[in-house]
C-alpha cells in the first residue's frame, strides 16, 4: 500500500517509521524539509507539496498542530481534496475540533474521499514504541475495511462513533488528565506545608485506594523534580486541547467549573513565557501560591517506584 504521511514533527515522525518499518511504500511531507531526512535515509520518498503527495498515495496521514492547520491542509487550493484520487482514505490524527473535522468530512465525501479523524494519546515516546491510543470516529464499515493499516502506528485502536466521536473521546481524555494533575498539585502542596516529606507522601499517596491505580504516578517524571525541559507534551499544545473542550462544553451547555480553573492556571503559565515547556509546568503555580519548593532527584523518584 501506498500512504502518504504530512507533519513530521514529534509525534509525526515516529508514526512515519513505524508505517516505513511495516512495509510500507512511504512519501512524506513537512513545512521543514530537514524533518523529511531521517524518513528518505529510511526508504521514504519526498515530496514537494501537499497536492503532489495526495496525487500519488492511497492513504494519508496528517499530524498536525490544530484545526486551523488540519483545514488548511485538506481544504486549501492546493490542498489534499483538490488531488486525492476518488476512493481514497484519509486518516486525521490531529487532536483536533469535532465542528471542523465534521466541515472536513462534508467537503471530503463529496470528493469520494473517506475522511476519519484519529487522534492519538502516548506522546512522542509512543509515538516511536507503538504504544499509542487512537481514537477513530467515522463510518464503522469503512473503517472495517480500511482501518488495518492504524496497526502499524498504535496497540490500542478504538473506533468510539461517527466523525468526530474520535475527538470528542482524546479532548475528555486530555481535560480530565489536566484537571486531575492540578488537583494532584493543590493536595500535595497542603501535605508538604503540613511537613510531611514530599518522597515519603507521594509514596502514601500512591498506596491508598486511588493511588494503587497509579494515577498519581505521572507526576514523578516531571512536577516531583521541576523537569520541565525538554517537553514531553508542550503546554502551549495542551492549552489547545484544553480550550478544545472547553469550546465543545460550551457548544453542548455543559458546565466545566474545574477546568475552567485548571485553562486560568494554563492561561498565567503562558503569560510567563512558558508554553514551549511541558505541560506540567502550570503545577509550579501552585507551588508558588502556597510558598513552598518541592524538587526530587531522579533517584529519589525511582526509590519512591521500587517500593511498590
Amino acid at each position: 500500500m501506498k500512504v502518504g504521511f504530512i507533519g513530521l514533527g514529534g509525534m509525526g515522525s515516529g508514526m512515519a517509521h513505524n508505517l516505513r518499518r511495516a512495509g510500507h511504500e512511504l512519501v512524506v511531507h513537512d513545512l521543514n524539509r530537514a524533518s523529511g531526512t531521517p524518513l528518505e535515509e529510511a526508504g521514504a520518498t519526498w515530496s514537494d507539496s501537499v497536492a503532489d503527495l495526495a496525487r500519488s498515495v492511497d492513504v494519508v496521514f496528517t499530524s498536525l498542530p490544530g484545526p486551523v492547520e488540519m483545514r488548511q491542509v485538506g481544504l486549501g487550493g492546493e490542498g489534499l481534496l483538490s488531488a486525492l484520487r476518488p476512493g481514497s482514505v484519509w486518516f486525521d490524527l490531529t487532536t483536533n475540533s469535532p465542528a471542523v473535522v465534521r466541515e472536513v468530512h462534508e467537503a471530503s465525501r463529496k470528493h469520494d474521499v473517506e475522511l476519519f479523524d484519529a487522534p492519538v494519546s502516548g506522546g512522542p515516546k509512543g509515538a516511536r514504541s507503538g504504544k499509542l491510543a487512537i481514537y477513530v470516529g467515522g463510518d464503522r464499515q469503512a473503517f472495517d475495511r480500511h482501518g488495518a493499516v492504524l496497526d502499524a502506528i498504535g496497540d490500542q485502536v478504538l473506533h468510539v462513533g461517527e466523525i468526530g466521536a474520535g475527538n470528542t473521546a482524546k479532548l475528555v481524555h486530555n481535560c480530565g488528565s489536566m484537571i486531575i494533575r492540578m488537583a494532584i498539585s493543590e493536595v500535595f502542596t497542603l501535605g508538604v506545608k503540613a511537613g510531611v516529606e514530599p518522597a515519603a507522601l507521594w509514596h502514601a499517596m500512591r498506596q491508598g485506594a486511588i493511588g494503587r491505580s497509579r494515577t498519581f504516578d505521572r507526576v514523578g517524571d516531571r512536577y516531583l523534580q521541576e523537569a520541565f525541559d525538554p517537553p514531553s507534551f508542550a503546554l502551549l499544545l495542551a492549552d489547545k486541547d484544553l480550550r478544545l473542550a472547553l469550546e465543545l462544553a460550551e457548544q453542548l451547555d455543559v458546565p466545566m467549573r474545574s477546568a475552567q480553573l485548571v485553562r486560568e492556571d494554563f492561561q498565567e503559565a503562558l503569560e510567563r513565557g512558558w508554553g514551549g515547556r511541558d505541560s506540567q509546568t502550570p503545577l509550579l503555580l501552585q507551588n508558588e501560591r502556597a510558598g513552598v519548593t518541592i524538587k526530587l532527584s531522579p533517584d529519589e523518584v525511582r526509590a519512591v517506584l521500587d517500593q511498590g
